[in-house]
């Protein structure tokens, strides 16, 4: 009786397989990284949010217990007049921060993208700079030039006899900020803008200049149109951070009496969270705050879908 030979799995099948398994394990740290900081945290404030703490339990002051309380968190979010009052000083703020930071990242990025353009790399390296100085560090070094006591040009108007610029109070005190995050984020911007403009073909443009466009003409006819998907980018990127606005009014708190403790959402968010341990309403509007960017988000690239991407809104 002859013995069965044992099937054998063929060289090709491993290899296929191998190629199969090979992505999903360089995939394997980041998902694992994604899974731990991220989704599991948003699952379990989406959980909080639903939560909340009530007295409950025997003896004369009773037990604090954490129960389940439905949408009531929610309910207070939006009622909530200082949340509500936060997200008019964000429009504010982006009303002045957002198109400036654009426009200015756009204006540099042109010039730089200018043909026989002297010290561009030196340029790109200047202005993209304020952007690795991280954003505490920035508020810090631009609140000591705000203050009177400390601004070199209030010293100047002094020695002048002119009297001081005030800036962190009343209206100067939204540009002051808004300064800030412009100054950080239109070298981050300019760089997106201008790599998009490097991947344009030469071609386009000596077609162009060969019918006599200017410079001007070229800029405002073939680049700005060509880039749009890259200002739609920079676009979401400014308007993400608008509403994630923190550092900047938390830092120069200190330094005036116009800043609340509530004076944007992600600043009340701490508060009640840190400040008065009501962990489950920071939880209910850090989701209002997140679902609202989320939606905001994907209207806008649907508004600018069709004209930047060539896509069906």
């Amino acid at each position: 009786m002859s013995a069965v030979a044992e099937p054998t799995t063929h060289p090709r099948s491993r290899r296929a397989r191998r190629r199969w398994v090979a992505p999903y394990l360089f995939l394997l740290p980041a998902g694992a990284l994604f899974l731990a900081f991220l989704a599991i945290p948003m699952v379990y404030a989406v959980y909080l949010s639903f939560r909340g703490l009530r007295v409950g339990g025997t003896g004369p002051f009773g037990v604090r217990e954490e129960t389940w309380v439905g949408f009531e968190n929610y309910l207070r979010t939006f009622t909530d007049a200082e949340f509500l009052a936060g997200f008019g000083r964000l429009a504010l703020y982006g009303l002045i921060a957002v198109p400036l930071t654009l426009g200015l990242a756009l204006l540099f990025a042109l010039l730089l993208d200018l043909p026989r353009v002297r010290a561009a790399r030196f340029s790109r390296t200047a202005i993209f700079i304020p952007y690795a100085v991280p954003g505490v560090i920035a508020s810090l070094l631009w609140g000591f030039l705000y203050l009177p006591s400390t601004s070199p040009l209030n010293w100047i108007l002094e020695q002048l006899g002119l009297p001081d610029v005030v800036v962190l109070t009343g209206g100067g005190l939204y540009p002051a900020i808004a300064n800030i995050a412009i100054w950080g984020g239109v070298g981050f911007n300019m760089i997106i803008i201008y790599t998009s403009l490097r991947g344009i073909p030469g071609e386009i443009y000596e077609a162009a200049r060969i019918d006599g466009a200017s410079e001007w003409t070229i800029a405002w006819r073939i680049k700005i149109p060509l880039v749009g998907p890259a200002l739609v980018l920079t676009g979401l990127f400014s308007l993400i951070g608008t509403l994630q606005v923190y550092g900047e009014p938390t830092t120069l708190r200190p330094m005036t009496n116009e800043i609340s403790q509530t004076w944007v959402p992600l600043m009340k968010i701490y508060r009640d969270a840190f400040a008065r341990d009501d962990l489950s309403l920071a939880a209910a509007s850090s989701v209002v705050l997140a679902l609202g960017t989320l939606i905001i988000s994907i209207v806008l690239l649907r508004a600018t879908q069709r004209r930047s991407f060539g896509g069906n809104a």
